[in-house]
């Protein structure tokens, strides 16, 4: 009997050990076999791609991801789809994955790259700036994340660029609505705009316009030592400036500008030359 009771206790464990072996090989065939599936939705992918059917392919590379999640390839192939979708416009599609990469996969090596993606998204989604500024400030907010976080990047140089484009659009936003309250004689809502440029984008083209127009507003209402500082601010930092002249004859009524000397040599050129048909 107790012979018995060990060699049943022995042949259950045998049983176990030969289920354990046949689930391990099961299990081994089965990741083959997931492995393959993975790898061929994900050429399909890039066939796609290739072709110009960035859906099928976005849609090909999730596939390959979900397949075989705990693979290498699996964040990969994310990175992949939200690109197939960068690369035809779908930018709304292509936020989302990246988004959801940066959720799934937080420690990734290539999260530099993801980022960068993520705000050209935003940047290159940028319709009319003059209606809508919420793209273009989240894409200021992303190169500017990149810039902290991975400073010695090529992603961090082209971000800084991407920066200072940005930049030069809200600036002349800026001046836009600036110019538009001119028209509507609103002066000090008109100033708030132009002093708004010299104070937040004073490396930009624009500051050099908004420094003049400030000039302007300030001499048409009076405020002559107001226009007269901006003017010098102006001449100091852009003396060779053509807005700096156009200050200048505001403060200067007989002065004439270069433009304004250069069309009256034109038109005394052209009526000595009538006169001389003539004679």
């Amino acid at each position: 009997m107790r012979f018995l009771k060990i060699f049943l206790s022995f042949f259950a464990i045998m049983i176990c050990v030969s289920c354990s072996s046949d689930k391990e090989k099961i299990s081994i065939i089965q990741e083959d076999d997931i492995e393959e599936q993975m790898i061929e939705s994900f050429s399909k992918g890039l066939e796609s791609l290739e072709e110009g059917d960035v859906l099928f392919a976005a849609k090909s590379f999730n596939e390959a991801e979900m397949l075989y999640p705990q693979s290498k390839w699996a964040p990969i192939s994310s990175i992949m789809a939200a690109y197939s979708y960068y690369s035809q416009d779908y930018y709304r599609d292509a936020i989302y994955e990246l988004e959801r990469f940066i959720k799934v996969y937080p420690n990734h090596k290539r999260l530099d790259y993801v980022h960068f993606l993520l705000a050209m998204c935003y940047y290159e989604n940028i319709v009319d700036e003059k209606k809508d500024l919420e793209p273009l400030l989240k894409a200021k907010d992303k190169f500017e994340f990149i810039i902290i976080e991975y400073p010695d990047t090529d992603f961090a140089l082209d971000a800084r660029f991407k920066i200072d484009l940005i930049l030069d659009i809200l600036a002349a936003k800026e001046i836009y609505i600036g110019k538009h309250y001119i028209k509507k004689q609103k002066w000090i809502a008109a100033i708030n705009r132009f002093k708004k440029v010299v104070d937040d984008y004073d490396t930009t083209i624009h500051v050099e316009e908004a420094l003049f127009r400030l000039v302007e507003i300030h001499y048409k209402i009076g405020l002559e030592d107001e226009a007269k500082k901006y003017a010098s601010i102006l001449g100091y930092n852009y003396l060779s400036s053509e807005w700096y002249e156009e200050s200048y004859r505001i403060l200067n009524p007989k002065y004439k500008t270069r433009r304004e000397i250069d069309k009256e040599k034109e038109r005394n050129f052209i009526i000595r030359k009538i006169k001389s048909l003539f004679e």
